[in-house]
């Protein structure tokens, strides 16, 4: 596959490639921004892109944890290039250098959690159209949403499961562990990673290097303060469509639970997947993801069930 166009944006201390595809801006298309999760980087969404080529502008980056972008060494702290609002700042460089000025929003894994951050920021009115969420939860609800459980005896055992979901998160504030880790599952992750995206030929160094330099964001941001810096405001205003892969084994689907109260346009659509869903069912996902970003006088002409 061959992207369109390729350029770096340097912003706040990073490096990040940006990858264009599909139809060209002056074509009038809707322009939908990939952002990948963790431990991938832009290629897992190869055959998404293909598919969606076809009839968009499609924008893709390598996170500044991934893929070919790079981040400068922090002598003070190694954390902070790695916080939140960062890589909120980084989203915005890209679609600033893309000249995309209204766009579609589709996050996955820690892709989806950099996103929920961007349609908090007030940047996003007007600019962002709408956002697609999948595997990815909005940390400010997260902590709601475990406090809420806790704070209710029926919702213990919820919360017990979501956490026992969730302890390889504490195992990544280890030192050196998880990196010995990564370099010996590097490999066959890149197997994995290329039976899912149809050979994207992602090499073993590639993923080891993603898997170890991605742990960063969870050091900056689930123990740290990275977070704290988007207060909650009462209500998202950008249109929301979360994806809810039923049998994916780091989230519950209980996690929506109370995300209404947040969200004023919500639209939840559990689907019979794991994970990585969008990229192993990427034809269903491409046609659920029209049917949710078309025009309605479009929708009806969209074949197909989501």
């Amino acid at each position: 596959m061959q992207e369109n166009r390729q350029w770096t944006v340097e912003n706040d201390g990073a490096r990040l490639a940006v990858f264009e595809y599909g139809l060209p801006p002056a074509a009038d298309a809707p322009t939908i921004l990939l952002v990948h999760g963790y431990p991938d980087d832009h290629t897992v969404f190869h055959r998404v892109i293909e598919d969606l080529a076809a009839d968009h502008r499609v924008l893709a980056y390598d996170t500044r944890n991934a893929g070919a972008s790079r981040v400068e060494a922090q002598t003070d702290n190694p954390l902070t290039p790695y916080r939140l609002p960062l890589l909120v700042s980084d989203l915005y460089a890209v679609l600033a250098s893309a000249g995309a000025e209204h766009v579609h929003l589709v996050g996955h894994d820690w892709g989806s959690v950099q996103c929920w951050a961007a349609v908090r920021d007030p940047r996003a009115a007007g600019s962002i159209l709408s956002f697609t969420s999948i595997s990815g939860p909005d940390l400010l609800h997260l902590r709601r949403w475990f406090a809420g459980c806790l704070q209710t005896p029926r919702r213990w055992l919820l919360a017990a499961s979501q956490a026992l979901r969730s302890t390889y998160v504490a195992f990544f504030q280890l030192p050196v562990l998880p990196e010995l880790l990564w370099r010996l599952v590097g490999p066959r992750y890149a197997r994995l990673a290329a039976n899912r995206a149809s050979d994207t030929g992602i090499s073993a160094g590639t993923a080891t290097d993603n898997g170890v330099r991605g742990l960063q964001l969870y050091r900056a941001n689930l123990l740290g303060s990275g977070v704290s810096a988007y207060g909650l405001p009462p209500m998202i205003e950008v249109p929301v469509h979360v994806i809810v892969p039923l049998h994916d084994p780091f989230l519950s689907p209980r996690l929506t639970d109370g995300l209404r109260e947040e969200v004023r346009d919500l639209r939840i659509s559990p689907v019979d997947g794991g994970h990585w869903w969008p990229v192993e069912d990427s034809t269903a996902f491409c046609r659920m993801l029209r049917l949710a970003i078309a025009p309605p006088s479009d929708a009806g002409r969209i074949s197909g069930p989501e």
